[in-house]
């Protein structure tokens, strides 16, 4: 074969797998949501010129959660937002590439409900009483998530004080429930389990008491989990019930919720009830295979006034896992 036709069809080759590449590289942005630091970490993997999606990479920003936010305002998922903060973080990270990339959140945009205190932004817990507050310290919570690499887009609507449990009670008024408007999120974690319910971001922060993560997470189709007391720092966290509350990652599954409590995690000696512990890799554990579960089912539901619908959907999911 003469040479110039097999260099010509090399050149061919290259630039279909170019845009087979450009192609992959879309939809996984649009599906996974991935930010522009993780788009920059598959082209060194790939080892595709950096040149190659340069250009490309402002057109991702239309999918990025801070579009999406304001996008899905009518939820009233969030008190605050934080624009200009987070685009010159993501832009930070992405001229420090080489020190985020191994960082379990660098680069995700992440939502932390309006009761952790934010050095030098707005913490309102949802009051009149506190709506001009400017805390002039972090939260434990909140730094360990910066110090893993996250981006904080904003602060999540919730329960006044964290009381209550369908985020109504809020002075900036109620959040909505992104699977129907007509219903509620539940709470006080509502705005932080809305906002990944309607695809803003993949992970949150919230607290629980009584609740406060369990349930919102139910009610929006998401994953939530209340630690073990102890576990997570309270300092900074507004403190509703202090023998009781508890932080908390909310996220689309239970490998990103597991990836968020890691972050989360630490022992902290400004919190005399945070417990000293072995480090766990949550994440890690989840690999392991647990072999029989047992699962609890309640009984004489049906005549605690729950609606049809609700019981269908219970009975259909207790055959799902009970019966195979």
């Amino acid at each position: 074969m003469p040479r110039e036709i097999f260099t010509f069809r090399k050149k061919i080759v290259l630039t279909f797998s170019y845009i087979l590449f450009l192609v992959a590289l879309v939809l996984s942005s649009y599906y996974l949501n991935l930010n522009e630091t993780s788009q920059r970490y598959l082209v060194k993997v790939l080892e595709v010129p950096e040149n190659f999606i340069e250009n490309i990479s402002q057109e991702f920003k239309e999918y990025e959660s801070l579009k999406k936010a304001n996008e899905k305002s009518e939820l009233n998922a969030f008190i605050s937002h934080f624009e200009e903060y987070a685009l010159e973080r993501a832009s930070n990270i992405d001229a420090n590439f080489d020190e985020f990339k191994d960082k379990p959140l660098g680069g995700i945009p992440i939502a932390h409900k309006d009761i952790f205190c934010t050095d030098g932004k707005k913490t309102t817990c949802a009051s009149k009483m506190l709506e001009n507050f400017i805390p002039p310290y972090e939260s434990t919570v909140t730094k360990n998530c910066n110090d893993a690499g996250s981006i904080m887009i904003g602060k999540t609507n919730m329960d006044e004080f964290a009381m209550g449990s369908s985020n109504e009670t809020s002075f900036f008024g109620p959040v909505k429930n992104p699977w129907s408007q007509s219903l509620v999120p539940g709470g006080s974690s509502g705005g932080s389990a809305a906002c990944i319910a309607a695809d803003i971001t993949t992970i949150s922060t919230g607290t629980d008491t009584g609740g406060s993560i369990r349930q919102p997470a139910a009610l929006c189709g998401i994953t939530g989990l209340k630690p073990t007391y102890g576990l997570v720092s309270r300092w900074g966290m507004i403190a509703f019930c202090s023998s009781m509350d508890q932080a908390g990652p909310l996220a689309r599954d239970a490998f990103a919720c597991s990836a968020l409590l890691n972050a989360m995690a630490s022992y902290d000696n400004k919190d005399s009830t945070c417990s000293k512990r072995e480090p766990i890799d949550y994440e890690k554990g989840l690999k392991k295979d647990f072999g029989k579960l047992k699962i609890g089912v309640l009984k004489g539901i049906e005549n605690l006034g729950i609606s049809q619908e609700v019981l269908n959907a219970y009975e259909s999911t207790k055959r799902k896992y009970l019966f195979q």
